[in-house]
């Protein structure tokens, strides 16, 4: 009788489920992104590095697509 082989599929990356948590909506999209863009327009630290002559807005929405803006969104339970 021939071997029957299965591929099991490689494991999610460790913290796939952290990044499935945190879906915002459009809403809290720009919400974030506008008052981090206005942090760094106050002259905030930008967290990641970002070529010469970014706009803030352009910063932030870098930064938020890196998922390093330090901003929090709590929800009502």
């Amino acid at each position: 009788m021939p071997e029957t082989r299965v591929q099991i599929p490689a494991a999610p990356p460790k913290f796939a489920w952290v990044m499935a948590m945190f879906r915002y909506t459009r809403f809290e999209k720009a919400r974030i992104v506008g008052a981090r863009a206005l942090q760094i327009a106050m002259g905030a630290p930008v967290l990641i590095d970002v070529p010469e002559g970014i706009t803030p807005l352009d910063a932030a929405m870098l930064e938020f697509e890196k998922g390093v803006v330090p901003i929090t969104v709590i929800r009502p339970s």
